[in-house]
């Protein structure tokens, strides 16, 4: 692994060239262009707003529905964003994979770094909201984000490395990948708080890596205080994940070529 590592901090230059060619690409001949990057998250928690205030409300306490919606759909929309561009990473670039040798895992690592840029926008908006709304800051816990987004990545990582190593083998992964998200949307405290949850699940539910990722956003960006400890499983399942998507596709990179 730390050999595997080392060689992709040699290959940065590639790593840049492909994120910066991957967010071209992406935007090359789109009107709204980088508008697309807040366009998704807000319109989700608009529509989230609408629902649970006037039809089915929850109580979000002095926090307003749509901050507290759009604060979890910004991190939301980097890993669900993220995770079918890199499963798709290998495949939709065989002709680069075949006839060139270089780290494989450019390829989706880069994918994921041009989200992030997309990440960077939407956290703008989120940015402007909590001004407007007067949340409170707390400088302390601000020094959290790197240590919160570090984990995300961890996971996005991990989860995205995997998947785009099995689907050059089984290319049922992005579909199953779309539908796995879908299902994680609703397990994850984005539409509904922490608290909604029983006590007695707690510990099971924070299982869930992105339950501890975002509440710790939550925690320091809307109610102006520290990460407790639930943010301890969500990084130990990150690592794990990240440790475990590392080593399967490096271990089957060397059949990619075949295959593909």
């Amino acid at each position: 692994m730390i050999t595997t590592i080392r060689n992709l901090v040699h290959s940065k230059d590639l790593l840049l060239t492909w994120t910066s060619r991957t967010i071209q690409a992406r935007y090359q001949q789109s009107v709204l262009g980088w508008i697309w990057a807040v366009i998704q998250p807000v319109a989700q928690a608009v529509i989230f707003t609408v629902i649970f205030t006037f039809f089915v409300p929850i109580n979000t306490g002095d926090i307003p529905y749509i901050i507290f919606a759009y604060s979890a759909m910004v991190p939301w929309t980097l890993l669900a964003s993220s995770l079918p561009d890199m499963s798709g990473a290998i495949v939709g670039n065989m002709s680069l994979v075949t006839k060139i040798y270089f780290p494989r895992e450019i390829l989706p690592i880069a994918a994921v770094l041009a989200r992030l840029i997309d990440f960077g926008v939407a956290a703008v908006l989120l940015a402007v909201l909590i001004i407007i709304f007067r949340m409170p800051i707390y400088p302390p816990g601000l020094f959290f984000l790197p240590i919160i987004l570090a984990i995300q990545l961890m996971l996005i990582i991990g989860l995205g490395l995997a998947s785009a190593g099995a689907n050059v083998f089984f290319r049922d992964i992005q579909p199953l990948l779309v539908l796995v998200i879908q299902l994680w949307f609703y397990a994850s405290p984005i539409i509904y708080p922490v608290t909604s949850v029983p006590p007695q699940l707690l510990p099971f539910y924070f299982l869930n890596p992105m339950a501890g990722i975002l509440v710790a956003y939550r925690d320091v960006l809307l109610y102006g205080r520290i990460p407790g400890t639930y943010l301890i499983p969500s990084a130990i399942v990150a690592l794990i994940i990240f440790l475990g998507g590392y080593w399967f596709f490096k271990r089957v990179e060397y059949l990619f070529a075949d295959i593909v």
